[in-house]
């Protein structure tokens, strides 16, 4: 009975400093596998998720090119209004 005391002191004095989780040990496991892979394998890893996240979505390039589209319309419509008056002023002197 004394010999049972003992070995449970003992391991539960072994487990609760090495105790793990599945939590730990899962993720060990991961950095394990990341260990393995070369050093440029995983920096072309980092840089593809770094891309991809700093990429504009196409809401932002759509909303670019809608803001492009209307000032060069606004560019169109005050040219045209502006020559267009022009030439009707030119008209009625020669008409003279």
């Amino acid at each position: 009975m004394s010999q049972n005391v003992s070995w449970i002191r003992k391991m539960g004095r072994k487990d609760a400093s090495t105790a793990k989780t599945p939590v730990d040990q899962y993720r060990k496991q991961i950095g394990k596998q990341d260990y393995k892979k070369t050093r440029p394998m995983l920096k072309a890893t980092r840089l593809k998720a770094e891309a991809k996240k700093t990429a504009p979505g196409i809401k932002e390039v759509s909303l670019i090119l809608a803001a492009i589209l209307v000032f060069l319309l606004a560019c169109y419509a005050f040219f045209y209004l502006n020559l267009s008056k022009e030439v009707d002023l030119d008209l009625d002197q020669d008409e003279n």
